[in-house]
């Protein structure tokens, strides 16, 4: 039986340190992510995985 192979990449639930929006964001984005509610940056992009600048709730696979 092969071994299934896991994802390196994941979804992240994010909260907006200025607004309290809760948001998902994927882990390895290409842009910068801005909250849809109030536009400030809750994650950037770092060639691999986001400098995540909201607080994290939950990873979700």
């Amino acid at each position: 039986m092969k071994a299934t192979k896991e994802p390196k990449t994941k979804f992240i639930k994010v909260r907006c340190n200025k607004c309290k929006n809760e948001q998902i964001i994927f882990s390895k984005p290409s842009n910068k992510i801005t909250c849809l509610v109030c536009g400030d940056i809750l994650a950037e992009s770092t060639g691999g995985k986001a400098k995540v600048k909201a607080r994290i709730l939950e990873f979700l696979e």
